[in-house]
């Protein structure tokens, strides 16, 4: 998964190389990535849509996109997406299903620090399921910040680190109903949502919008809710 280069763990990029030839399997180990995506890929377009009025051209930057999963679903939604990730193969894998799907989504394997140093700015930067991956949380929002456009939005979303997310997100999604690979996580670099705010607020962002991400055991499926207490995605805006 992507992080600055400053905040890069070969541990972690080694982790989801490894993962690339089944991330578009939807019975894989990225099984709750494919059940994220519709809600979390919804709650971002509705925002863009207010802010910017349409999500057509809006050019947007998909900070550990890995094999394209938000990518390909906001460029269907006509964003101009750049989809970047620190790992080499899963980029390979995203220009592969992009190129099947016959999709205009660009990738790129490297880091946002070198983004950053080009002086490249962007509307809208995602970072899902990456900051918890990170060696540096405060550094990491600081580089997403740089990457913004004045005004633009960046959307963040993660792991809380309270007792319910290690119960649920760590000992049951990876020992008990092996719904991702033993490892994944590290509770200890789970975010809480105050811990983001304050890093955004270091960074000269406003942390605008909250909300949790509730999964529903019968339905297998995630919704929005306000309970933040195991997952959650936040908007904060430069």
């Amino acid at each position: 998964m992507q992080t600055p280069a400053g905040s890069v763990r070969p541990d972690e990029i080694a982790r989801f190389d490894a993962l690339a030839a089944r991330w578009w399997d939807k019975s894989g180990p990225m099984r709750p990535l494919h059940m994220m995506n519709p809600v979390r890929a919804t709650w971002i377009l509705d925002r863009i849509a207010k802010r910017y009025g349409q999500a057509t051209g809006v050019r947007l930057l998909d900070i550990g996109c890995g094999a394209g999963l938000l990518s390909e679903t906001l460029a269907k939604a006509a964003c101009d997406v750049l989809g970047l990730d620190a790992a080499p193969e899963p980029i390979a894998a995203a220009r592969a299903h992009a190129a099947a799907q016959g999709l205009a989504v660009t990738y790129r394997a490297g880091t946002a620090e070198e983004l950053l140093a080009e002086g490249r700015t962007f509307q809208v930067v995602t970072a899902l399921e990456v900051i918890e991956h990170v060696a540096d949380p405060a550094v990491f929002v600081t580089t997403l910040a740089g990457l913004l456009e004045p005004g633009g939005l960046l959307f963040v979303s993660t792991l809380n680190r309270t007792p319910r997310a290690y119960l649920t997100a760590k000992l049951g999604a990876e020992y008990l109903l092996r719904l991702l690979p033993a490892g994944t996580h590290d509770w200890r670099q789970f975010v809480t949502p105050s811990e983001l705010g304050g890093h955004c607020r270091a960074a000269g962002l406003r942390l605008a919008d909250l909300a949790g991400l509730s999964f529903d055991p019968l339905s297998l499926k995630f919704r929005v809710s306000r309970d933040t207490g195991v997952n959650y995605i936040a908007m904060a805006t430069a």
